[in-house]
């Protein structure tokens, strides 16, 4: 008798095993971060007049340990501008991604490589990242392909946008519940309800309610959704981009407010309930 419950135990124990995931072996693939939103988010900083001028400050150099994925899909070595081949319609500067991967890792090394995933366009409405359209669907499969091509975890996602959405008045009324789905369909897709997002409150805009769409930004109230506040940093002569100085003060904010959402979720079983009731069942009578 005794030789038939140690073996239905070391069964049961097997099940389980096969059933919970190693959060270290998980850990061990890349961070993966995706960038999102639109031109400040895939960089202006140092570009005037449509040039940009090449200056890439020390916050912001390449780091073996920070990888970019980019246009053809494949990882190498991240180094500004980030979005030259994601956001191509525009001139692509410094943006915030160099700076917060290098606060990221002088913060914790044990965190592994970083691999970015550019996905923010220019000029683009909150309306046009909605579920099914072209901005949305290449940020899925720009994530899914990060995820297949050499393993890792989905961290957060890093979000900068609506200076677009101040110029009309529906537009900003409207940009709370847009933002929300985008965010509540995204996590979804990826199969990770609680993916951590941080967001940027804006710093500026090309319309009148920018204002607006800061409140609605500061708003949200979606569990691991956080937003830094970029109100303030300096502006490039349009008085809508960052300059790379603020870009690079706004990588610290964002790499301040990750680890605070980055607790690890508790690992489940999924073995089956009548597994657990049995062995529960099954310790009551050898007590």
């Amino acid at each position: 008798m005794f030789s038939l419950v140690w073996l239905i135990l070391l069964s049961y124990s097997s099940l389980v095993s096969t059933k919970i995931p190693s959060q270290d072996n998980a850990l061990r693939g890349k961070s993966i971060i995706i960038l999102a939103g639109q031109s400040n988010m895939s960089g202006r900083g140092g570009v005037l007049n449509s040039t940009w001028d090449g200056f890439v400050p020390p916050q912001c150099r390449p780091n073996p340990m920070i990888l970019r994925l980019n246009a053809e899909l494949t990882w190498e070595e991240a180094r500004e501008p980030l979005h030259r081949d994601i956001d191509v319609t525009k001139t692509c500067g410094v943006g915030p991604g160099m700076s917060f991967s290098n606060s990221v890792l002088e913060r914790d090394s044990g965190i592994g490589v970083i691999g970015l995933v550019p996905c923010a366009i220019g000029g683009t409405n909150i309306s046009e990242w909605r579920r099914g359209g072209i901005l949305y669907n290449n940020l899925l499969t720009r994530a899914q392909a990060a995820l297949h091509g050499g393993g890792g975890i989905i961290r957060a996602i890093l979000w900068y946008q609506g200076e677009s959405d101040t110029e009309n008045h529906e537009d900003a009324r409207l940009y709370k519940r847009r933002l929300e789905k985008f965010f509540t369909d995204v996590r979804s897709d990826l199969l990770s309800p609680v993916l951590p997002v941080i967001q940027v409150a804006l710093a500026s805009g090309s319309g009148p309610y920018v204002e607006k769409i800061r409140k609605a930004q500061m708003e949200i109230d979606l569990p691991n959704v956080k937003y830094v506040d970029a109100k303030g940093l300096q502006l490039e002569p349009d008085r809508l981009h960052l300059t790379t100085a603020a870009q690079v003060e706004l990588g610290r904010m964002l790499a301040d407010a990750f680890p605070h959402i980055m607790a690890p979720l508790p690992v489940q079983s999924s073995a089956p309930k009548r597994f657990h009731n049995f062995f529960s069942e099954l310790l009551r009578l050898f007590k």
